[in-house]
């Protein structure tokens, strides 16, 4: 689970992470009243869920009040479109009104699980307020990185090395090792899945802030954290997902027009690979779960089927938790009930396999059964170009 930039700080700054003061707004009067209550000048910054914002133009500074006013005038009802949301953007419904601080030097904070260390990893750049992807890739030796033993924590040794890797100035090491260390902790104690502070910010007082702050949440933890359920702006999040989680279905959508509907979320990766190896697109990420019962598959056909883009489905499915027959049966049904116009393969594997293929193929729906994965792909890709 995502939340917004604000949101992220008050959390943080529970936790002892030093963040600039800023108020939250929906009004253009609002955003003024904001201003003068903080001091100028302020920064107006848009509040979606997506990096890029500044480069957008959903970040600014306001020299005055007018400035303040009029800049959220402009910005709230937009739509900022930024590397992350796509030509489609996002509206604007919300602006962070900011004291404007006097920027030294930008540098990068980020915690993420390192699945091949099995750790969390603590990193740091000096390279900080640009997108840190484009780091890693370009220059990947400022980017500093310590593992953190899960039964101690970060320990302020770690904090030290890297706040002196990255360049800060000695009489602010003993801050930075505070400021990592609440980092640390408010990650771990509210369970997220990934922390970024970019711009973590040294002032020309000698100061440390969280100018920006990224926070998302490991869903499987939510049920220990009902406060954080409450912060889902569900306004920010694509409205067929949030339809596919009332059915605990993982989908995800993407820019494609071969829908896929699979039984477990390691085949579902390998069948949208597969797909793109035979030329296809797939048009999203969907993961039915083991049992695949019909009801199941009732509803994730009318989800693929509510995207318009999606010109053929292919479903793929392993009959290990469930016999392959009974999975045919429920395709069958669900797809008579809804009506299926598109064109639909579909690759069953194990138990009752044989007779599962029959259900398919004599079902007087037209669909199409596969024999291995790559049978799969290629017949879909075709379909789909054909439609």
């Amino acid at each position: 689970m995502k939340i917004h930039e604000y949101q992220g700080k008050q959390l943080l700054s529970k936790y002892g992470v030093t963040v600039p003061r800023g108020e939250v707004v929906d009004s253009p009067a609002q955003a003024r009243k904001a201003a003068e209550r903080l001091g100028l000048p302020v920064v107006v910054k848009a509040q979606i869920h997506a990096g890029g914002r500044g480069k957008g133009g959903g970040v600014k500074l306001a020299r005055s009040l007018d400035d303040a006013e009029g800049l959220a005038r402009e910005m709230l009802g937009m739509k900022l479109v930024t590397h992350q949301t796509g030509p489609e953007g996002r509206e604007v419904r919300r602006l962070l009104i900011e004291e404007g601080l006097k920027i030294k030097q930008e540098f990068y904070l980020g915690i993420v699980l390192d699945r091949a260390l099995s750790r969390l990893v603590f990193m740091a750049s000096s390279a900080g307020g640009m997108e840190i992807e484009e780091v890693a890739a370009h220059e990947p030796e400022k980017i500093l990185k310590e593992p953190i033993d899960p039964a101690v924590g970060l320990q302020p040794f770690q904090a030290r090395k890297l706040a002196f890797g990255i360049g800060l100035p000695g009489e602010t090491i003993n801050k930075a090792v505070r400021f990592m260390t609440s980092l640390y902790r408010a990650y771990a104690g509210l369970d997220a899945s990934l922390a970024e502070i970019n711009p973590f910010l040294l002032t020309e007082d000698g100061d440390l802030y969280a100018l920006d702050a990224k926070l998302n949440f490991d869903d499987n933890a939510l049920f220990r954290h009902k406060d954080l359920v409450e912060l889902r702006d569900l306004n920010e999040e694509e409205p067929l997902e949030i339809e596919a989680s009332k059915h605990d279905l993982n989908y995800i959508k993407l820019d494609g027009d071969i829908g896929c509907m699979v039984n477990g979320a390691g085949l579902a990766m390998a069948t949208m690979d597969i797909i793109k190896l035979a030329g296809g697109e797939p048009a999203n990420f969907l993961d039915v779960g083991g049992g695949a019962s019909q009801e199941r598959v009732e509803n994730a056909f009318r989800i693929l089927l509510s995207d318009e883009n999606v010109r053929a489905v292919l479903i793929n499915i392993f009959g290990g938790i469930v016999r392959t027959d009974m999975v045919a049966t429920g395709v069958v049904e669900a797809a008579k009930k809804l009506g299926v116009k598109v064109p639909v393969v579909v690759r069953l594997e194990g138990t009752n396999v044989e007779r599962g293929r029959e259900v398919i193929e004599t079902c007087g729906l037209g669909f199409k059964t596969a024999t291995g994965m790559k049978d799969a792909a290629e017949k879909i890709v075709a379909l789909a170009r054909a439609n």
